[in-house]
């Protein structure tokens, strides 16, 4: 039976899983690749909205070495977090730092290009307006910045990108050599650049050196069941952004909506049709497989609750308590979660404010609740974008550290407005590259 590796090189760790590949009915008369996990392996990455890439590769040998190594792998894909940038010059070196999803130094340079070219033409061109979180304004920063570096630029790629590519035996001092053409991606992570067409596949070049102030090697993008080969042989999928990886690891489907609840909030929904949203909250993804992933993005999610569970001097299992013995609504008391400033609504520069307190609504049980209620409110604001767009809900998956709190759980359904299942808890952005890798074996 053959075994596929999938790895998640997320913002703030490295998971691998090794699976064995068999074949099975999924329960509505599909047969697809049917993966029994048989080892694991995990590595952390440094905090901070910008790292030296080396540190990712550091962790995916260390997490491939704690899964017991590759010997037995067949084929393999990368999912990984989106938008960081990671500029390569001539010889396939790393100029800086990679600016992360999370940096919001690009705030002013998202504003420019969108004075520049128009939000209504942007989302045309790309399926999205730009904010601070995407590839293309972290390029315009630099081009403004650190014009020395931007000078340098030969390549830019994704962290997944430049991982299979390191992974694959590529870079300035791997046996392969600093070759930029093997540079590979797929369509999910390159619709969240801001420079590539979902309609037609192809990247937009004129936003590209309007970012960068020059033309640049861009990654090839594969096709769903598209592959390459690694320096020993086996096959590599194409990979897929984080998102795009857990939609494919959890088998969604057109009607199911997946809340994820982690280092940040995401609402996204398994769509046959493209969507073009002008204000920017929905961004127009692809996704994984062949469709579209239509996605709202908040910056503060779980780590909500961590704030008001140190406030209250509370575990998380005391916080669920509290929220669940006060009311619907907390009796006015609201919390607006927006600890980090926020990417939906686009307020980079946001503060949290919590408003209705009186002596009767100010209590630890209503906190804890407007905690959580604030919490799934900006997801659900998710939610009402993507139908207004057109995006069929039918069934919300609830996923993510977050969705393991009881409070969150009772609660969803009620903020969310649709039926709620949450999965078991799993490694399920590895777990759609390992689904990927299977589809690929020899």
């Amino acid at each position: 039976m053959a075994r596929v590796m999938g790895v998640d090189s997320s913002t703030q760790s490295c998971k691998v899983v090794i699976a064995e590949v068999g074949v099975g009915d999924d329960g509505d008369g599909r047969t697809d690749a049917v993966l029994r996990v048989v080892r694991e392996g995990r590595a952390s990455h440094p905090d901070g909205t910008e790292v030296d890439p080396e540190a990712w590769w550091s962790a995916l040998r260390s997490a491939i070495a704690d899964a017991g190594g590759l010997d037995d792998v067949a084929a393999w894909a990368i999912g990984g977090q989106q938008h960081g940038m990671v500029a390569l010059d001539a010889d396939g070196r790393v100029i800086r730092p990679a600016l992360l999803w999370n940096d919001t130094r690009s705030a002013g340079a998202a504003a420019d290009l969108i004075a520049e070219f128009g939000a209504e033409a942007l989302a045309e061109r790309t399926g999205l307006v730009p904010v601070a979180s995407f590839t293309l304004t972290k390029l315009r920063w630099l081009r403004d910045s650190e014009p020395e570096n931007a000078a340098r630029v030969a390549a830019v790629a994704l962290p997944h990108d430049w991982l299979t590519w390191r992974l694959r035996g590529f870079g300035p001092d791997s046996p392969r050599g600093p070759v930029l053409d093997e540079l590979t991606t797929d369509r999910s992570d390159a619709s969240g650049t801001g420079y590539w067409d979902p309609r037609t596949g192809a990247y937009d070049r004129e936003l590209l050196v309007s970012a960068l102030g020059h033309d640049a090697v861009l990654p090839r993008v594969l096709g769903p069941h598209d592959w390459v080969l690694d320096a020993d042989g086996r096959r590599v999928g194409p990979g897929a952004g984080d998102n795009a990886g857990a939609a494919l690891g959890l088998d969604a489907r057109p009607g199911d909506v997946v809340v994820s609840i982690g280092t940040s909030g995401t609402v996204f929904a398994v769509s046959e049709e493209r969507t073009i949203d002008p204000t920017g909250t929905v961004a127009g993804f692809a996704d994984a497989g062949g469709r579209f992933l239509p996605l709202v993005a908040t910056l503060n999610a779980a780590r909500v609750l961590d704030a008001i569970a140190r406030l209250l001097g509370a575990d998380h299992a005391e916080l669920s308590r509290l929220a669940l013995a006060a009311g619907p609504g907390a009796r006015g008391l609201t919390l607006v979660p927006y600890f980090e400033g926020e990417r939906t609504p686009n307020l980079p520069d946001a503060t949290a404010s919590l408003t209705g307190m009186t002596l009767a609504s100010t209590t630890r049980e209503n906190l804890a609740r407007a905690a959580v209620e604030g919490m799934l409110g900006g997801l659900s604001a998710g939610l009402d974008a993507l139908r207004a767009l057109g995006v069929p809900l039918e069934r919300a998956l609830l996923v993510g550290g977050g969705a393991q709190s009881e409070a969150v759980r009772a609660i969803a359904p009620l903020v969310l407005g649709l039926p709620v299942e949450v999965p078991e808890p799993g490694e399920y952005v590895a777990l759609g590259a390992a689904r990927q890798a299977a589809r690929i074996v020899a």
